[in-house]
């Protein structure tokens, strides 16, 4: 029978496929006594065989699709399945007891991975998490259950989920994934913002997916209107695939404009650039028509790897994306971990408020040695194309001078060590605390550009954690009070001579865009499959006609408000 979830539209696009339900489940590991020991030894060896075998096909998998590097992690975890300082005592275990498998390898598991999480080297206590890991996937196989492995996908799905982390959304191939939905998250989440990046249908903060959705049903994903249909008739299959083929038809309308400047309709240009997470991204960004990269996040660097990426690894990544440019403006944003991203790698401290805790730029003052060594990467980098630094969660005028301070430093060394970097990069900064948007006119004294990271900035002002749903009437990019901040961040450039950008999801937002336009915004940065439309709305609008109702749009009292004056207007 059909029925139909409302979420938000996340990523663009619709999606036809049977669902494929992401979910760990439930394994039983409770004690219970056997009679014979022998063939619970001989269960938990057919187990860990199965295993071995499910992890050397990842392996190599991962090792074709990806990189040698994360194929290493499961190398890891076999290490781990056919150590016999596990093996072993699992075995003991069952045959002193006469106890389960199950239970044997749990309490097994637990005494090493408490002991693992006790020690003070972090690639000792990383050790615990892959115990964890091979554990589970050996249960699973003792109990008969499969745990869902979104990188292992080889057949077309929507995927289900409760929620996405940026990695499980990293892993996903495009060529097989067609869509997903989740019952958590906002379009400003970090996988609704891959997803668009990728180019995959996602609705998202659906509530009852997980509950809604059986594995295998056939599923509709309406990303233009954030609508799921859960076993569509034959009628509502044919409705969405000519709203499918519609979709398609206007994409290769905006192709067009691949090779195009972006010019206004009274001929003044702005600049169109793309948020990137790989180097992969770079050719996207360019087949989408990008005139710059304006947001690379470097985290995804680090999330990718089971230890923090070399200097070496770190200053071919980023060589990689500024070839890949061919000398278009590319801004690098220095590691952004914290909040909602983390390293399992990196020992951070819990925290209450993790978003307003010790993230980005103040995780990286904190430790020096981590930003140094990314410094020197990025400054190597330089010689390969247009670079550009920001700093992100700039609070203060103190930490974007001690920031600066180091990345002078590490040119100093490197011209020392008589290694060639370009002598003309630009340092700026992400605006995304109504501190520094308020304090914009000091900033443009020292800073080189601004980018407005507009997805923290709505968070922060209106303080709303953009992750929850429940408060989701609250994230308002066309709230006046936003709109305000913009204006200073923008004026303040100006009257210094400097550039000001958006890098935050408003930038490609069809009603954001005229008011920005009106504000003087210099450079539009978005996922890159919004370019060309965000470059067929410009061509069609007056920055003049726009500027000129500026005034009038700032004046107004409420987002509604602001949004049906763009809506008249257009």
């Amino acid at each position: 029978m059909t029925s139909t979830l409302s979420g938000i539209a996340a990523s663009d696009g619709i999606a036809i496929a049977r669902a494929f339900r992401l979910e760990t489940p439930v394994l039983d590991t409770a004690k219970k006594t056997v009679g014979n020991a022998g063939k619970e030894i001989e269960r938990f060896a057919a187990a860990r065989a199965e295993a071995v075998s499910e992890l050397e096909a990842i392996q190599k998998a991962t090792a074709q699709g990806i990189s040698d590097k994360e194929a290493a992690i499961f190398g890891a975890h076999l290490l781990v399945l056919n150590d016999p300082e596990l093996v072993g005592p699992v075995n003991e275990k069952i045959e002193s007891e006469l106890v389960n498998a199950e239970y044997a390898l749990k309490e097994t598991a637990d005494g090493f991975i408490a002991m693992f999480e006790a020690m003070e080297n972090d690639y000792m206590k990383e050790r615990a998490a892959d115990i964890r890991d091979v554990t589970k996937r050996v249960t699973a196989h003792l109990l008969g259950v499969s745990i869902p492995d979104p990188s292992f996908i080889r057949e077309e799905v929507v995927i289900i989920a409760e929620d996405l982390t940026p990695s499980d959304t990293v892993q996903l191939n495009p060529q097989y994934v067609k869509g997903f939905i989740t019952d958590i998250g906002g379009r400003t989440s970090h996988s609704a913002i891959l997803a668009r990046t990728l180019e995959i249908p996602a609705v998202v903060g659906t509530k009852k997916a997980m509950e809604s959705v059986a594995n295998g049903s056939l599923i509709i994903v309406d990303g233009l209107e954030g609508s799921v249909i859960i076993e569509p008739d034959d009628e509502t299959v044919k409705r969405y695939e000519a709203k499918q083929a519609a979709f398609r038809t206007q994409k290769e309308i905006w192709a067009k404009l691949k090779n195009e400047p972006t010019v206004t309709s009274d001929g003044i240009s702005v600049e169109l650039a793309a948020n990137i997470g790989s180097p992969k991204d770079a050719a996207g960004a360019v087949e989408n028509g990008a005139e710059a990269v304006g947001l690379y996040r470097t985290e995804f660097l680090y999330m990718g790897s089971d230890d923090f990426p070399t200097e070496q690894e770190q200053t071919e990544a980023y060589s990689a994306v500024l070839k890949a440019m061919g000398g278009k403006p590319t801004v690098v944003r220095t590691l952004d971990i914290g909040g909602d991203k983390e390293l399992s790698y990196l020992d951070l401290p819990k925290e209450q408020n993790p978003f307003l805790g010790l993230r980005a730029i103040r995780l990286c003052l904190e430790r020096p040695d981590m930003f140094r060594t990314q410094l020197r990467a990025l400054l190597r980098a330089s010689v390969h194309g247009n670079l550009k630094i920001m700093f992100p969660m700039i609070a203060t005028l103190e930490e974007f001078r001690e920031a600066k301070a180091l990345f002078l430093e590490e040119q100093t060394k490197l011209a020392e060590e008589g290694i060639p970097f370009s002598p003309t990069i630009e340092i700026g900064i992400m605006v995304e605390i109504p501190s520094t948007a308020v304090m914009a006119d000091q900033f443009a004294k020292e800073v080189d550009f601004f980018s407005i990271g507009t997805n923290d900035l709505i968070q922060y002002t209106l303080a709303a954690d953009r992750m929850n749903e429940n408060v989701s009437y609250l994230y308002q990019p066309y709230n006046p009070a936003i709109l305000r901040l913009v204006k200073m961040v923008i004026d303040a450039a100006h009257k210094e001579g400097k550039w000001a950008g958006m890098c935050g999801e408003m930038a490609g937002d069809e009603i954001a865009i005229p008011v920005l336009l009106g504000l003087g915004l210099d450079e539009f940065s978005m996922s890159a499959s919004s370019i060309l439309k965000a470059r067929e709305q410009i061509s069609q609008l007056s920055k003049i006609e726009m500027a000129a109702h500026s005034e009038a749009i700032l004046s107004l009292a409420t987002a509604d408000e602001v949004k049906a004056y763009v809506e008249k207007l257009l």
